[in-house]
């Protein structure tokens, strides 16, 4: 990494803010250091984070952010909270503008936790903390007592909070991810992402993808196989993978074209949608459409994992999340059901009702209100067991088939699991000129 330019140099403080030349691309890059006070933030600090922002979205470069501070100094009460104040909301300005993408190399409490939290993706070093009230705090209030890494340590944010998209062993490997990242993205959402050098060729077969599918309708895959069969060269970056494995998030390139991919994952809960996984996939969708990368979807889903729990946590809320993203994305949206795809989780996985420029499905695809045998259930309870396995084979053949959908025009083609790879390439070359106007109005109201 190298520094093209100081900006804000003779301020004091902990923060140093420069233009940098990362992988080859200028960002403008704020870093926190722990050496005073373990890194205490002054009011002059959360000034250089907003200048830097405000720099960003000016000169077009992305943000990267690499934070190790203990928060606001607490020797300067409100003056210092008045700075984050101004950091959070330059920040948030940002946001869709350029890419924000943050490395947590120490601790990152309070107000740099928060900043964590507006990044659109965040790398964590393995001796990295996050969290708004720590150890201490979460005793004096709860009785439960609990260790630094065990409440904010990377683990816990790659696994259970989502905060981590990725983790790291130290700092220059951090912004090494920062910077695969980027290779991806543009510098602001108003220009495309860049084309890579491939030599991987459009027409190749992807035959093995069909065969990774079991033969038995419950049986499980890793569909990051699939992801690899299908773009460029086996590479995927995949991103949150240890967050909602159920489902699979991360960025490859098709004929060069960086895309953004979202998958069922049926070796984790069946592949069904649960809470966080529409949370991890709402998030990835709106973050591709702010930086133009068409949104490739895999699906092969049961439908909405059923719990008490999750509806009284709020199940319907998050699933919307889902679904609303989708719905508002105006990138090129491209998507082929492997396998199934049941009630409403059809629906939110980019189905064309949803807006979806080209929904593709292999010959195996079941496409249906729910499967055979739960519809078995609920129709005809009250006949034999006999006669209900025998209107199950019934339902399976007229209507758990991709042909059904497709002549309701639900489904654009049915396609041999071998054409996947040519036939995506062939509909990103024809949609790379589409552009939706979009209608001026104060905000939406995303169901958060």
């Amino acid at each position: 990494m190298t520094i093209l330019l100081s900006l804000r140099k003779q301020v004091p403080g902990s923060i140093n803010v420069g233009v940098h030349e990362l992988n080859g691309r200028r960002v403008v890059l704020v870093e926190s250091h722990s050496d005073t006070k373990r890194g205490a933030l002054l009011p002059a600090d959360g000034e250089s984070i907003a200048a830097a922002a405000k720099t960003a979205r000016d000169l077009h470069m992305p943000l990267v952010l690499i934070l190790a501070s203990s928060g606001a100094d607490i020797e300067e009460g409100i003056a210092a909270l008045t700075g984050w104040g101004v950091a959070a909301k330059e920040v948030a300005a940002t946001s869709g503008i350029v890419p924000i993408l943050a490395a947590a190399v120490g601790p990152a409490v309070s107000g740099p936790a928060l900043l964590l939290g507006l990044a659109d993706h965040v790398v964590m070093t393995e001796d990295a903390y996050a969290f708004l009230s720590g150890p201490a705090m979460v005793r004096q209030f709860t009785g439960v007592p609990i260790a630094t890494h065990a409440l904010g340590g990377a683990n816990a944010h790659a696994r259970s909070s989502g905060v981590a998209s990725a983790i790291a062993t130290d700092r220059d490997e951090a912004l090494g991810i920062i910077g695969d990242v980027l290779a991806y993205l543009p510098n602001h959402a108003d220009e495309l992402p860049p084309r890579w050098q491939t030599s991987d060729t459009a027409e190749r077969s992807t035959e093995a993808a069909g065969e990774l599918l079991p033969t038995t309708p419950t049986g499980s895959y890793d569909v990051r196989d699939v992801i690899g069969e299908i773009v460029d060269e086996n590479e995927f970056l995949e991103l949150r993978s240890a967050w909602a494995t159920n489902l699979v998030t991360g960025l490859a390139t098709l004929d060069g074209h960086p895309v953004g991919i979202i998958a069922n994952q049926p070796s984790a809960l069946a592949g069904t949608l649960d809470i966080p996984a529409s949370q991890k996939g709402a998030r990835f969708v709106s973050f591709c459409d702010a930086f133009n990368l068409p949104l490739i979807t895999l699906v092969d889903t049961p439908g909405f994992y059923p719990g008490k729990d999750l509806e009284w946590r709020g199940m319907i809320r998050h699933g919307a999340q889902l679904a609303f993203a989708y719905a508002r994305a105006t990138v090129p949206r491209l998507a082929v059901v492997m396998r199934k795809s049941y009630g409403g989780a059809y629906i939110v996985m980019d189905s064309k009702h949803m807006g979806n420029d080209l929904m593709l499905a292999w010959p195996s695809a079941e496409i249906a209100v729910m499967g055979a045998k739960q519809a078995s259930e609920v129709l005809h309870r009250r006949e034999t067991p006999e006669r209900r396995a025998e209107l199950e084979r019934e339902y399976e053949e007229r209507l758990l088939n991709p042909y059904v959908a497709a002549e309701r025009g639900s489904i654009d083609a049915v396609i041999e699991p071998r054409e996947t790879r040519t036939e995506l390439i062939y509909a990103l070359e024809a949609l790379n000129t589409k552009r939706e106007l979009l209608v001026g109005r104060p905000h939406d109201n995303t169901p958060l």
